[in-house]
């Protein structure tokens, strides 16, 4: 786990369910997208807690643009945000792409009340054959991804042919892209599908919720 600690936003009711909401790999926690998403929940009242992995953070510092960190720091980050806003059954953790795929990772093992996933990187770009789902077939945490149709790193007809736990609860976005645009000619609209995702997502903590998630 990196020393620099990690920069948080806080949205929401402070009495709401708890989403702990990770950024992808390329862009930060306040991007338009990312605020979009935490502004939509909140007024859904859901408490969003968004961070930046310590690679993000030290860009936000300097304005140099750097790769991910390794798979083990972004998994101690998530312990760490955990460990901090827990406990973690009383959690729903998640984000976009790369942020959510980590959050899968140790959903299991951390027993958090849920998890989102907003555009799941299925596999890396144009690399279809290497499919990071093998730890999807057993998961035992509820889950929600939202997906775009059109998704070049998971679209409709990959992810259906893939083993996925029952668990696992799939919201699909018609034609849209991993960040849920679709194209102007399909007749859907970005602003549509991201409402759509976060009303689905809304729903979906505030379930959790009402099975004993809360502050």
């Amino acid at each position: 786990m990196s020393d620099h600690p990690a920069p948080v936003l806080e949205t929401g009711p402070a009495d709401g369910p708890r989403l702990l909401l990770a950024h992808g790999a390329g862009a930060p926690m306040d991007s338009d997208w990312m605020a979009a998403v935490a502004g939509g929940l909140a007024d859904a009242g859901v408490r969003v807690i968004r961070f930046e992995f310590p690679y993000m953070a030290r860009r936000r510092d300097d304005g140099r643009r750097r790769p991910p960190d390794r798979e083990p720091i972004l998994l101690d980050t998530w312990r760490a945000l955990i460990a901090a806003h827990g406990p973690a059954d009383r959690l729903v953790i998640g984000g976009k792409s790369m942020g959510g795929r980590m959050a899968s990772l140790i959903a299991d093992a951390e027993g958090v009340r849920g998890l989102v996933c907003l555009g799941y990187p299925f596999h890396p770009p144009g690399k279809p054959d290497r499919l990071r789902t093998a730890h999807l077939e057993g998961l035992r945490t509820p889950t929600l991804i939202c997906q775009g149709t059109r998704d070049t790193l998971g679209g409709r007809t990959t992810v259906e042919a893939v083993a996925l736990s029952a668990s696992i609860r799939l919201c699909w976005l018609e034609d849209g892209d991993h960040g849920f645009k679709p194209r102007k000619a399909s007749g859907h609209t970005e602003a549509a599908h991201l409402a759509t995702a976060v009303a689905e997502t809304a729903a979906f903590v505030h379930a959790l919720a009402g099975q004993g998630l809360g502050s």
